[in-house]
């Protein structure tokens, strides 16, 4: 219970050590082996590694997490560690890559089983990558965690293949995560978002001056029922994600720049967008989709969203009103056999018009067979009618639009604890909402009145007409209290 060393940009932090103990190490390998019962980390590799391998492990039962690769801050050009620390930009460092060479590359962890992990640590993941680079994360099953299946902690520095996974169960302790999570809080990001944006717009090669190397994500299962499927977070950047199944969570992209995502399936859910760069060069084409797309604070849809399969026609209608989609199409979800697992799409589907083409479904997990015997089986969902007709209410407000804070997605975009108080869709410049309202604020407290819903938020306004009124907004993270003056309507 050590986990005081924090990672770079994070509210996570670590303990640099583990049952098994890499640092130093060169072509080593953890093989066929059992680990459980251990009140920390499994397997952690620190610092210099170079081409070690895990593979044929059962880890279960374990305190934190499975398998950690964690490098050397000192090796990170321009590092910040609590998230709301950043580099003022004209003092970041501009050269690309690391600085020193003290970190895991080349390395590889195929064919382990995780489960049961992070009884004591929930912030902590099936397999944690951090500051290194080139990791090989292949046919894994891993399931029945606190947080995240496969984690990786900022850019720091790319390259890495996760692909042929197996991983569910997840999110089961936390919120606001996926079964993959990721996140790219790298040397040119900070909290606030406009200036952050200013940040990327000014200079849009500072995103990739850490992820060098893309990393790919590709033809892994995923099912989360606490959150999202594949969860790229707070700037991730520099990702190819394609052929993956999702079964039940989505695809969530928050911003962050060049993310190519194609050929995917989402079962029962879709794409969440949430507050992208204006050039962000993100590309979604050749997916399909279980219901319309679920954006949150997109004002620019990237290089090309299109090419798409949606279930129904409204839903590629609500698509192509925001200016995407032309080439979509749309029909009903025909899959061979879902309750089997094999969510193939038959010869007469439509999404094979738009480009979309058929991967395996019986290469997901481990392959030895002592560890298949074993393993859990997901569960497969049923294919669902999702209802795209039902729409939030939405009011005008002082010359802003508000809803009430409903969904999953609302709070992750706006990194609210839970959901609860009134969430600013939009504000109009120069309008009265405009001195003390931004875009994805969430209104908590008005006057001293605790803000659930707009109900509660409109009763307090019109108690305090003509008055000072104390506002209390959720933003960049954290509450901010301002005082207003409210004229006589």
């Amino acid at each position: 219970m050590q986990n005081k060393e924090p990672l770079l940009r994070s509210d996570w932090t670590i303990y640099r050590g583990g049952a098994v103990f890499f640092e130093g190490a060169e072509s080593c390998r953890l093989q066929n082996c059992l680990l459980y019962d251990l009140g920390n980390n499994a397997v952690f590799f620190s610092k210099f590694n170079r081409g070690c391998e895990v593979s044929g492990c059962q880890i279960s039962e374990i305190g934190a997490s499975g398998i950690c690769f964690v490098g050397d801050p000192g090796a990170v050009r321009s590092p910040s560690f609590e998230y709301n620390e950043f580099i003022p930009p004209p003092e970041i460092d501009r050269t690309p890559g690391p600085k020193t060479n003290n970190y895991p590359k080349d390395c590889k962890v195929y064919d382990n089983l995780l489960f049961d992990l992070g009884y004591v640590e929930k912030q902590s993941a099936g397999i944690e990558l951090s500051m290194c680079q080139d990791i090989v994360i292949s046919h894994n099953t891993i399931y029945d965690v606190p947080r995240a299946g496969i984690n990786v902690s900022e850019g720091t520095w790319g390259g890495h293949i996760i692909e042929y996974n197996d991983v569910f169960n997840t999110v089961k302790e936390t919120g606001d995560h996926g079964s993959f999570n990721s996140w790219g809080r790298d040397r040119y990001w900070q909290a606030d978002k406009k200036k952050l944006d200013s940040v990327v717009a000014e200079n849009h090669g500072m995103a990739l001056l850490d992820v060098v190397k893309p990393i790919v994500l590709r033809n892994n299962r995923f099912r989360c029922d606490h959150g999202w499927d594949i969860d790229l977070d707070d700037g991730s950047s520099n990702y190819l994600i394609y052929n993956n199944l999702c079964l039940n969570g989505g695809i969530k992209l928050r911003e962050g720049v060049n993310r190519i995502v194609e050929n995917n399936i989402m079962v029962n859910n879709t794409f969440h967008p949430h507050v992208w760069f204006k050039n962000s060069q993100d590309v979604f084409r050749h997916n399909i989709v279980g219901a319309a797309y679920l954006p949150i604070g997109i004002a620019d849809w990237g290089t090309e969203i299109d090419y798409n399969a949606f279930p129904d026609s409204v839903s590629l209608a609500q698509a192509r009103s925001r200016g995407t989609d032309e080439h979509s199409v749309y029909g009903p979800l025909l899959f061979e056999n879902p309750q089997k697992g094999d969510f193939r799409v038959k010869k007469d589907a439509a999404a094979l018009s738009i480009g979309f083409k058929n991967f395996e479904m019986d290469s997901f997990g481990v392959v030895s067979a002592r560890l298949k015997a074993i393993a859990k089986k997901v569960n497969f969902p049923s294919v669902l009618a999702v209802d795209n007709y039902s729409k939030d209410e939405t009011i005008a407000f002082m010359g802003a639009r508000l809803k009430n804070l409903r969904t999953l997605g609302e709070q992750s975009a706006t990194g609210m604890d839970r959901i609860r108080g009134v969430l600013v869709s939009s504000v109009a410049r120069g309008s009265a909402a405009s001195q003390f309202l931004q875009a994805n604020d969430v209104i908590l407290m008005w006057n001293r009145k605790q803000v659930n819903n707009l109900k509660d938020l409109l009763e307090a306004k019109n108690a305090a007409i003509g008055k000072d009124a104390e506002v209390i907004v959720f933003r960049n993270q954290k509450e901010l209290r301002q005082q207003i003056k409210l004229k006589m309507q």
